[in-house]
Order: C-alpha cells, then sequence, then structure tokens
C-alpha cells in the first residue's frame, strides 16, 4: 500500500455497487476520505463499513444524482464532513438501450440526465470551493493538483447500435472533460475521461434470469447481456475476456495520483486492448 492519496477527500458517485464501489475501495486504500454514493442507502453504507472496517475515512450519501439539489449536498458533505474536496469522480449510470425508431423521448433524456447533466452539476457544485482553495494556495506559494475524473465509454468514443441515447451521453460527457481541462488548468485541477469497453458487472453480464432487471425511479430496465453475444464480445477483445471492476477501478486510480499532475484533457479507453 502505497498511501499515494492520503490527506485527500473524494467524492464518488454511483460508488455502491460494481466498479463505483471498487473506485471507492481503491481511493480509500490509498490514503482518500470518500464519500459514496448509491441511489440505495445500503449498499452506499456498506461500502462505508468495508472502508471503516479496514481503517480508512468514508460516509454515505445515498440519493439520485438527478434530483434536484443532489449535486449541492454531495459536495458539501466532503466540504464539511472532511474538510476540503481533491477528487471528483462521476461515475454513476446505466444503459436503457434501443433502436433509434423504438426509442422514447424517456429513454432519450434518462441517458442524457445521469450521464451528462448531473455530472455537469456536480461539477458546477463544486466550482466554488476548488476556485476559493486555489487562489488561496495560490497566494501562499503551494501548488496543489486536484483531480476530475468522467467516466464514459467506448460507445462514447466509437458509437454502438442500439445506443444512440448512451452513446451521445458519453461523447458529451468527452466533451465536458475536455472543456473544464481548459476551464479548471489555472486552478491546478487536472480533468479527465476513463472510457470502459466491457467491464463485467451485474448491468453486463449474463443474466441468471432473462427477466433480470434493476428498478431506476420506479421504471424497470433490464440488465444484463445475452450469453451469446457476450461471448462473441469476449472473443473480439485481444486480452481475451472483459475487465474486472478492480481492474477498471485501476484504469481511475491512475488519474487520481500526483504522477498523472501534468496528465489533463485525456480520454483513456480501458477495453483490453479492443477499441
Amino acid at each position: 500500500m502505497t498511501r499515494k492519496l492520503e490527506g485527500k477527500v473524494a467524492i464518488v458517485s454511483g460508488s455502491g455497487r460494481g466498479i463505483g464501489r471498487e473506485i471507492a475501495l481503491k481511493l480509500a486504500s490509498e490514503g482518500a476520505s470518500v464519500v459514496v454514493n448509491d441511489l440505495d442507502a445500503a449498499p452506499a453504507e456498506q461500502v462505508v463499513a468495508e472502508i471503516r472496517a479496514a481503517g480508512g475515512q468514508a460516509s454515505a450519501c445515498a440519493g439520485s444524482v438527478t434530483e434536484a439539489g443532489f449535486a449541492d449536498r454531495f459536495v458539501a458533505q466532503a466540504i464539511d464532513g472532511f474538510g476540503g474536496l481533491d477528487i471528483v469522480v462521476n461515475n454513476a449510470g446505466y444503459t436503457w438501450d434501443n433502436v433509434i425508431q423504438k426509442m422514447n423521448d424517456e429513454q432519450w433524456e434518462a441517458m442524457l440526465a445521469v450521464h451528462l447533466t448531473a455530472p455537469f452539476r456536480i461539477l458546477r457544485a463544486a466550482s466554488g470551493f476548488i476556485r476559493e482553495a486555489a487562489k488561496r494556495e495560490a497566494a501562499a506559494g503551494q501548488e496543489v493538483f486536484r483531480k476530475v475524473v468522467n467516466i464514459s465509454s467506448v460507445s462514447g468514443v466509437y458509437g454502438n447500435a442500439g445506443q444512440a441515447n448512451y452513446a451521445a451521453a458519453k461523447a458529451g460527457i468527452n466533451g465536458l472533460t475536455r472543456a473544464m481541462a481548459k476551464e479548471w488548468g489555472r486552478y491546478k485541477v487536472n480533468v479527465n475521461s476513463v472510457a470502459f469497453g466491457l467491464i463485467m458487472t451485474r448491468l453486463t453480464e449474463a443474466p441468471a434470469d432473462a427477466e433480470a432487471s434493476i428498478d431506476i425511479a420506479g421504471q424497470q430496465i433490464k440488465v444484463g447481456v445475452n450469453p451469446q453475444v457476450l461471448k462473441n464480445a469476449e472473443a473480439l477483445i485481444p486480452l481475451g475476456r472483459g475487465g474486472t471492476p478492480a481492474e477498471a477501478a485501476g484504469a481511475v486510480y491512475l488519474f487520481c495520483i500526483p504522477e498523472s499532475n501534468y496528465v489533463s484533457g485525456q480520454v483513456l479507453v480501458c477495453g483490453g486492448g479492443r477499441p
């Protein structure tokens, strides 16, 4: 354990399960205090308990990232509870697929809301603290770097059939990343994206039940991938398999450590070699 994030404070949206959970655990294991978020309170509290059991610091902030006022509450919990904010990971999200002729407005708007508007609001909520902290540090002759890691997808880089909504939102987050890298460079904030390929989570693995779904604001969203489709997808990955949530978290971690202080405005594809 290197403790490269000792004394840092992080917020990670959608971190009660899957990739987000592994990101929260990884950052905490390296010394960061973490505000864990999930749509449901129980998974968030479980991750907090795991972090505390390992000797780390964490608190839970349950709720939907798309709710009015959530962004301000999320950011304030880090600042009020742990005394600052150094790392923002915009990870929360899900997919709601359909070909365009069958896609309704609700599906389209839902993907933009969770994958693009919510990260925008969280960064906007953090902007006041970041600006003022950067000014104080500059006046004191200190160079303190902060990190933003936005989670994208290969669908947002290359497109994917049946995901016009998701691909558009994830392409949008890459645009937001590059814009914020330019806006916040003067504040010593590195802003980057990680675009995931096939990562094996409950949203992508072969479902045990053909009708498997998750509840999002009362809407039942089917999850999982047809086993044959999954097998075909893995066969095209040079490394021979889908990634694990821990491996996905490792890619995010790379953008959070001091070694990445001169890397900003980039989109890193984490896809086992497959574009």
